[in-house]
Formats: C-alpha cells, structure tokens, sequence
C-alpha cells in the first residue's frame, strides 16, 4: 500500500504518561521519541501511511499508544516528524556540498559536477548511515512517487535545496532553459530515488550481473548518465 495523509486534526495530548508517572524526563523523553520515530520509520517503508496504525507502531517500540499522541498528535503529525528528522540533515549535506562545489570551481563548473556534489551525499549517507537511512530512502521514494498528496509532502520538506541545484545548474549552463532545468530534475529524481530505494529489481533483471545495493557502481554512472540527459536536452532547445 502507498502512504499518505490522513486528517489534520490532532489528539488531545495527555498531560501525564499512562500509569499516572507524569511527565517523562527530558533524557528519557528524547529517546522515547526517537525510539518511536525508529519503529515508525521502519513501518511506513515497508507499509505505507494507510498501512500503519498508530497501534502498531505503539506495539513496534514497545510503548502505550498514548505515548505517540502526547509527544506527536494524530498518525499524520507523527509521520511529519519521521520525514523532517531526516530530511533537515539531508538538505544541509546537500546545500554545503554544492557550496563547497561552487567555491571550489568558480568559473569552471560542469554539469556532472553540479548533479554529483547534489546527489553524492545521499549515497555516502545510505552507504554509512545505517538501517534508519535505507528506510527513509525508501520512504521518500514512496512519497515522491504519490500522485494525490506526494508533490505537496516533497514540496514541504525538499523545494529549497532544488532551486539551489537548479539555480546553480543555470550558472553552469547560462544558455539553459528553466523549462528544461525543471524538466531534467525531474527525470534525475526518478533515476536517483530508484537508485537509493535498492529494490533488488536490477539484480534480477541482470541476472546477478548488477546489485541494487552496490552504491558504489551506481556512484560511476549516476552522475555521467544525468548530465549526459542534460546536456542533450539543452544542446537541441538551443539549436531549436
């Protein structure tokens, strides 16, 4: 099942934990919070939003479900938080690497550099960082690919960090079009997100030739074949 959104409207939160022991302290409050994000990161990447009740999740930390409404409202609210928590690292990896780029290639910028300094932290991430980081890749995929509510989700939590790669993208290629800088995103999106969800598609299509998770053999293509698509789809609207 694919997530997504339910209502807005948010529990009322309890004013103490169940069992009346008060509130939680602020040491044990944050690891129960993350241990909650953990459990429903986990769930809604292999089920999706409407796959996943709260309850499960509950069950999947080991705690009372009332717990998840003090510290994060209604099933939506609780999902928010799961893609934010990792979404503000990944948008700060990405900003700084295409700063570093910048800085480092002032007038000599390339295409391929541009797409690899944009795409690069995301697999050092998924290659170093643990079960957490699969799931939330796969997560985003999900979204990204939602018809109804995905694009605003994505909007959200993601819009700044591409006008910087689409800006910067036009600094290296003057001549481009924004139509077309748009355009090109949004194909590398598709290419990038299939690549970080590690399917196993590829393994079988191949035969064992190819493996989904080996990141390191998608870092040698990923970049050639995006800039590649880009600069194709910018060489024939300036001849057009």
């Amino acid at each position: 099942m694919t997530a997504g959104p339910e209502s807005r409207m948010t529990a009322a939160k309890p004013r103490a934990r169940p069992g009346g022991r008060g509130r939680p302290s602020k040491a044990k409050g944050l690891d129960l919070k993350e241990t909650i994000l953990d459990a429903a990161e986990g769930l809604f990447a292999r089920h999706g939003f409407y796959g996943v009740t709260t309850r499960q999740v509950a069950a999947e930390a080991g705690v009372d479900t009332a717990l998840i409404h003090y510290y994060f409202g209604a099933k939506r609210e609780l999902f928010d938080a799961v893609f934010l928590r990792r979404a503000e690292i990944l948008n700060q990896a990405r900003l700084a690497s295409m700063d570093l780029y910048v800085k480092s290639h002032a007038g000599a910028m390339t295409v391929e550099g541009v797409i690899e300094a944009f795409i690069d932290p995301l697999l050092r991430i998924s290659q170093e960082g643990g079960k957490g980081w699969k799931n939330y890749f796969v997560l985003v995929a999900q979204v990204n690919n939602t018809p109804v509510w995905g694009g605003e989700t994505m909007t959200r939590f993601f819009d700044p960090v591409v006008h910087r790669l689409v800006e910067t993208l036009k600094a290296a290629r003057p001549d481009a079009e924004y139509r077309d800088l748009y355009w090109c995103y949004q194909f590398l999106t598709g290419s990038m997100m299939l690549a970080l969800s590690e399917t196993g598609r590829i393994d079988s299509l191949s035969e064992g030739e190819c493996h989904s998770h080996d990141l390191e053999s998608v870092r040698r293509r990923l970049f050639a074949y995006c800039a590649a698509g880009f600069e194709t789809v910018i060489g024939r609207a300036a001849k057009a």
